[in-house]
């Protein structure tokens, strides 16, 4: 039996190990699936010259270049590359290509590795994949699913599941505690919340951050599965840490679109919301468990964040674990190697909240601190002495040890990090004024302004129920623990974009309002038998048709005791539009109706690199408003839009208006 367990222990490393040698047999080198070629003339000394094709899914303005520490000369349809510009260790050039197959050669070094941003992605350069290029030329060539790294998205997948099964192997003894019913309800809001996300996956169109986070992570994909720790491998979006993006990494292998990654960002939501089943559960009871759970699903700021490829979706799931955990660190009156056991586990998690996201690191405090909060008499002693030492020490050895960038430097790399995110924020509306240093109010002020009103009539009957029952008060010291812990991000100068940096608060929200609707329930329970199932089904009723009306647009969604999106976007109270949502149907229209060889102004849309036009409408694009023939203007943007243009499409929700197409050609208003 002794062996049998320390073969388990080894089980995980050996599989994973087994992965990684299995994608070194099958993968091949990019480069591979390009043909020798003769040398020609300006071609680099000592360099080696090979040809083929590149498949181009989506014609437009194309980024392609190369990593090198020599030089190296790249040729596309026999023209070499012009318009360059550096990037670590080589140079992009950019041009407006058409969709289909082109011919390219490729003279460099041993080292070189080819990079791109392909039309529809802005972000850092991505590794061109073996699958988007031929050795044959164009006329014969062919490809397989060109833009994705299927076999790196599978393996990646395959070891993601094997630590995620050693964790609940890990875990077994406590998981078999947990009654058949409570099995039903967590597995039951899974669903739920996943489904909710996954209706219409991208229908608020591409935002602003995804394609950074998309690249960097499709290449923090590449390089831990190749082994690769050189530092120029990890220099993309460097001023993030490492692990949203590798959790985005392996959707970005398996698909040329954001769909895996959105789809993937939409599980972690989910599962945070099944922690949150627990959370509830352990604090008030099984019902509020499963009705805190439930809001989670349903909350359409949860939903917002649960549906793209941002750094919002891990948080959430790993607060949502972190504070699970310290709610059962003393369960069962644990001996010292038990307890010390399950402090470290804390600081795991805390140090992957860290290493997922720089303010997650005040889930430590956040759990050290219920950990004290809920020690039984004559334990808080030792609560406080492990919870100060042994935690932090964990969380600092897992933060490091994840993130291959810190491995030689860590210090330096840190600072670079820092200084690279010590840029000062756009101005945004803020309660009536345009603002970029907004007061330490910010937050609170927008989780009031975000939540559902019946939600928020739920949150303050929970501070009723705090008042009348004196039994509860524990639990209401632990959400409040974690509700003040999460917003010290006030702070602190970030203080930006809404509700992002405080998603560990609107979950601790959820369980608030739960509680207190659950209080309501059994307040008219003596005169209406069925008066806490009532409040519940009108709750999630309530929440269901909030998002309907929501829908797509949830990072747009604004309660009804602020007027919704529109009363908010008159008034200059919040930001409205600001990711990019919207502009996809913006310039769907126009690349509908626009002729080829029309000029397009594209300067009136903030996040310009979100507006993905019609390939033939890029060589005519122009930066002069007047010389154009369509401009959009979206929401966030002042433009002053020439008198003699006409609007010919809007795209409004919610009362706002996201995003205007202007015609020098009259046309029917189409919305």
């Amino acid at each position: 039996m002794k062996a049998l367990r320390r073969w388990w222990g080894v089980a995980p490393v050996v599989a994973i190990l087994g992965l990684v040698a299995l994608r070194a047999c099958l993968a091949t080198s990019p480069l591979d699936n390009l043909a020798p070629a003769a040398s020609a003339a300006g071609d680099p000394a000592g360099s080696t010259a090979r040809a083929g094709s590149l498949a181009v899914t989506r014609g437009g303005p194309l980024l392609l270049g190369f990593q090198s520490t020599l030089p190296a000369r790249l040729t596309l349809d026999g023209a070499p590359l012009h318009d360059c510009h550096g990037i670590t260790y080589g140079q992009l050039c950019r041009m407006i290509v058409m969709q289909g197959t082109h011919a390219l050669r490729v003279a460099a070094g041993p080292d070189v590795r080819l990079v791109w941003s392909p039309v529809g992605r802005r972000g850092d350069p991505e590794y061109l994949p073996a699958s988007s290029l031929s050795p044959d030329p164009p006329d014969r060539a062919r490809f397989a699913c060109p833009g994705t790294a299927k076999l790196d998205g599978i393996i990646a997948l395959a070891i993601a599941l094997v630590i995620a099964a050693s964790l609940v192997a890990l875990a077994r003894r406590r998981l078999r505690e947990l009654p058949r019913e409570m099995w039903i309800a967590m597995a039951a809001v899974f669903v739920v919340a996943t489904v909710v996300r996954w209706i219409d996956l991208g229908g608020a169109g591409q935002t602003w951050d995804e394609d950074t986070n998309w690249a960097a992570g499709r290449d923090y994909i590449t390089n831990l599965l190749s082994l690769d720790l050189r530092d120029a491998s990890w220099g993309w979006n460097f001023e993030h840490p490492p692990v949203m993006k590798y959790l985005a990494g392996i959707g970005a292998q398996l698909s040329d679109d954001f769909g895996p990654a959105r789809a993937l960002s939409a599980i972690w939501v989910a599962l945070g919301c099944v922690f949150v089943v627990a959370i509830g559960a352990r604090l008030y009871g099984f019902r509020t468990g499963v009705l805190a759970g439930l809001i989670a699903a349903l909350l359409p700021p949860l939903i917002a964040h649960g549906q793209i490829v941002g750094h919002e979706s891990p948080t959430v799931l790993w607060w949502s674990l972190g504070i699970c955990l310290a709610l059962g660190v003393h369960d069962g009156d644990p001996d010292r190697r038990r307890f010390a056991w399950r402090i470290a586990s804390i600081g795991v998690v805390v140090g992957i909240a860290t290493a997922s996201r720089f303010v997650g690191g005040l889930l430590g405090p956040a759990c050290i601190a219920i950990v004290v909060a809920t020690a039984p008499p004559g334990q808080r002693r030792r609560a406080i002495s492990w919870g100060l030492t042994l935690a932090p020490a964990v969380a600092l050895v897992t933060f490091y040890a994840v993130w291959p960038r810190l491995w030689l430097h860590p210090f330096a790399a840190i600072g670079q990090s820092l200084d690279r995110l010590d840029n000062q924020h756009a101005l945004e509306p803020f309660l009536g004024s345009a603002t970029n240093t907004p007061g330490p109010h910010y937050f609170l002020v927008y989780l009031v302004a975000t939540l559902p009103a019946g939600v928020l009539a739920g949150v303050l009957a929970w501070l009723v129920r705090i008042v009348r029952d004196p039994d509860s008060r524990r639990a209401a010291l632990v959400l409040g623990l974690w509700f003040v812990i999460g917003l010290a991000v006030s702070l602190s100068p970030v203080r930006q974009d809404g509700v992002r940096y405080v998603m560990p608060c609107v979950v601790a929200l959820c369980v608030m309002a739960a509680a207190g609707l659950d209080a309501v329930g059994r307040w008219i329970a003596p005169r209406w038998q069925h008066g806490s199932t009532a409040v519940a089904t009108l709750v999630v009723g309530y929440l269901a048709i909030v998002d309907v009306r929501a829908h797509p647009y949830y990072l747009d969604y604004f309660g009804e005791q602020v007027g919704g999106a529109g009363t908010v976007q008159t008034h200059g109270w919040f930001e409205t539009a600001w990711w990019g949502e919207g502009v996809d149907r913006a310039v769907a229209y126009v690349n509908a109706n626009a002729t080829s060889g029309e000029h397009v102004y594209r300067r009136c849309i903030e996040p310009y690199h979100l507006a993905w036009f019609r390939e033939d409408l890029w060589g005519p694009m122009t930066e002069n408003p007047k010389a154009a023939d369509w401009i959009i203007a979206y929401s966030t943007m002042r433009c002053s839009v020439p008198p003699d243009f006409h609007r010919v499409f809007t795209v409004e929700h919610d009362g706002a208006l996201f995003a205007t197409v202007y015609s020098r050609r009259a046309a029917i208003l189409d919305r």
